[in-house]
């Protein structure tokens, strides 16, 4: 069975929207004002290393879509990766005509699911706040990587917001922390099962 790994870049105040780029009024608000130190940064080359797949929910997917195949030095085992993204509302030819080698679509928790069973490296889940609640709440997230940047954003999507129908409690368990000298700070959780 594979892992399903959420990683995601998140602001002290808990935003998760449009880190690096997106429509928020602060797109972009990982890299503004924050000095780069690439050792915080070491976490997001791991994964990539890691990873097996992607899955993506649809606003993130179609985000990626259009900025990563034109980054092929920055990403280019994630563009060469089979990439998933969980929709009810796109087509199969929106997804294979978007430009994204190996993208592919899935429609429900349980395709997730059927995916999750299958062999193979971890699948990792980048941003898609929405998704990451549904997968929560059913008990399909493994693991979170989170890197917190000292910043608040103030408005945006949450990655757990109180209205969200996620887990009433979920039990993590601390596997890796760091600290960086710009206030990046790294954690990765274990999510403990039964």
């Amino acid at each position: 069975m594979r892992q399903i790994i959420v990683t995601e870049l998140v602001s002290m105040d808990g935003v998760v929207d449009s880190p690096g780029i997106g429509t928020h009024p602060h797109a972009g608000w990982t890299f503004k004002d924050i000095e780069f130190l690439p050792e915080a940064y070491e976490m997001k080359g791991r994964e990539q290393e890691e990873a097996g797949a992607l899955l993506l929910g649809r606003v993130t997917f179609q985000e990626f879509a259009s900025a990563w195949p034109n980054m092929p030095d920055e990403f280019p085992l994630y563009n060469a990766m089979p990439k998933h993204v969980v929709s009810e509302t796109l087509s199969e030819e929106d997804v294979a005509g978007s430009g994204w080698e190996n993208s592919h679509l899935l429609r429900s928790l349980d395709d997730v699911r059927a995916l999750k069973e299958g062999e193979g490296a971890p699948i990792y889940v980048h941003g898609s706040p929405r998704l990451v609640q549904s997968l929560a709440a059913a008990g399909l997230v493994d693991r979170y990587h989170f890197l917190e940047f000292p910043v608040f954003v103030g408005q945006g999507k949450r990655l757990f917001p109180e209205s969200a129908a996620g887990p009433e409690k979920q039990m993590l368990k601390l596997v890796d922390s760091a600290s960086y000298g710009n206030g990046i700070r790294m954690s990765a959780f274990d999510v403990v099962k039964g």
